[in-house]
């Protein structure tokens, strides 16, 4: 499933449209956002889950060697925050834009474009260290008080305006009315907006001192931030600095850059082999995220890079050149025989050109090689049930079970299995998991049909059984 779009599913329909709760890209006012809020009669405290299932959410990206790569960055940061325990994950969202936010507590969304552009390891720490600040402060719960607590003041605020409006239209003074109207929702904008940009600075600080306490330098972190001052001065000309959610670009890098000078790992590099691996996946989301001639551009044949090469690879495969993708992944195995990731890529490859059958052999290699990560097995388990010979079935059950163990809203994984099942005769258990997965999907009228019709070929008070009527059973989810 490289680089595969899986819509949120309900279960994980977590990943919100509301992206800029607490967002590291600069020049994105929340004033427009915090106004609504203040102004709407309805405002409530509502959570930030039911806002992203209502508008359906952005796409997410699934990719074994980029979600490793990025573990590898936030552990020792969430450990330095005290954050270790909570199981936070990063999730990579389908957008071109140079953005992260987090947004419900427990995760940090990036932008496959952050990732992209991100020159060293050193930039997309320090961004996924602003947003491990955001979270270590507790932010988002606290930005839920003050909008509730907004509310209240605003409703006060309208009353006695209105008030005023009526005293004064009774006295011919109707301007005087309005205005004490609007002056009392543009204070509370402000103090609103006031919050926002010390929640900003806060986490900027916290992320410094993230990076020092693992030793590493904030000085990729300064670097990003700077580039986006830069980008956004013209816009911030002129601006009101106390109408803005973020800190003006020029004072925030200003302060910014003064902390990071300060840490004694200011001048230290990324890691060689740690810089090879950011590179390696840069060029997987060119070569999977791009156009073929844009891959080209950013990767001629001149560069004869393992990442340039690892990129046209992608990009060749992709487009249809299945043989000549096949001579140039054999190649990148041949430079790294131990590197799974390049043996997932020719099992994709040879999968998704209906050759399943030879794909079994490399995904096997990339699961051992990874040591049983679970993307790269449920890809094996697909090639396992394409292949269409049922000697497979058991290991694709054995292999598709495993997996979604550790990745249990994977739709995917779900769909799969009821196939694996299917082959095997077993139909129970494939109208289970065909019903696990279109309760996955979000698609809850055809989940509990299908768990309905599982109950009836399952033994009453089994397992399967159970699992069945707990999805017959689950209320309706309200859009």
């Amino acid at each position: 499933m490289t680089y595969s779009l899986s819509t949120p599913t309900a279960a994980s329909s977590r990943a919100p449209r509301a992206r800029a709760v607490a967002s590291f890209r600069f020049g994105r006012s929340l004033a427009r956002r915090i106004t609504t809020f203040v102004t709407a009669a309805a405002l409530v405290a509502a959570s930030l889950p039911a806002h992203a299932q209502k508008s359906g959410g952005p796409p997410v990206l699934r990719d074994a060697e980029t979600e490793q790569l990025l573990r590898d960055y936030t552990r020792p940061i969430l450990r330095a925050a005290g954050l270790d325990k909570q199981n936070i994950q990063v999730v990579i969202i389908n957008d071109p834009g140079f953005n992260a936010f987090v947004a419900d507590g427990r995760r940090i969304f990036v932008n496959y474009g952050a990732l992209r552009e991100s020159e060293t390891p050193n930039q997309i720490i320090g961004v996924l260290a602003h947003e491990t600040g955001h979270l270590a402060g507790g932010h988002l719960s606290k930005l839920r008080q003050q909008i509730a607590q907004a509310q209240t003041q605003m409703i006060i605020a309208m009353l006695l305006g209105l008030g005023a409006a009526v005293a004064a239209g009774r006295a011919g003074a109707g301007n005087v009315g309005a205005a004490a109207v609007a002056a009392p929702q543009s204070a509370i904008m402000r103090t609103m907006l006031s919050y926002q940009r010390q929640q900003e600075e806060n986490a900027d600080k916290a992320a410094v001192k993230f990076l020092t306490a693992t030793g590493q330098s904030a000085r990729g972190m300064y670097e990003t931030f700077k580039r986006f001052s830069e980008q956004s001065l013209f816009a911030a000309q002129g601006a009101d600095p106390y109408n803005q959610s973020h800190p003006m670009p020029r004072e925030r890098v200003r302060a910014l850059e003064e902390l990071a000078r300060s840490s004694p790992y200011w001048d230290k590099k990324d890691d060689p082999a740690l810089q090879l691996r950011h590179d390696l996946m840069r060029a997987k989301v060119s070569g999977f995220m791009e156009r073929a001639d844009t891959v080209y551009r950013r990767y001629p044949p001149s560069n004869d890079s393992l990442p340039a090469r690892y990129a046209r690879a992608v990009a060749t495969y992709r487009h249809g050149d299945l043989r000549s993708a096949l001579a140039q992944i054999d190649a990148l195995i041949h430079a790294q025989p131990n590197n799974p990731y390049f043996h997932e890529l020719k099992g994709q490859a040879l999968l998704e050109g209906a050759k399943p059958v030879e794909a079994i052999a490399p995904l096997r290699k990339a699961v051992q090689l990874s040591g049983n990560a679970p993307l790269i097995q449920m890809m094996l388990g697909q090639a396992l049930v394409a292949s269409e010979n049922k000697a497979y079935a058991e290991e694709a059950i054995a292999i598709l079970r495993s997996a979604l163990a550790r990745e249990p809203e994977a739709a995917l994984g779900y769909t799969q299995l009821a196939m694996a099942f299917g082959r095997k005769g077993d139909y129970a258990e494939a109208d289970l998991a065909s019903a696990q997965a279109a309760y996955l999907r979000g698609d809850q009228k055809t989940a509990r049909d299908l768990a309905s019709r599982a109950k009836t070929r399952f033994a009453i008070g089994t397992p399967g059984w159970v699992k069945a009527d707990d999805i017959v059973n689950t209320k309706p989810l309200k859009n």
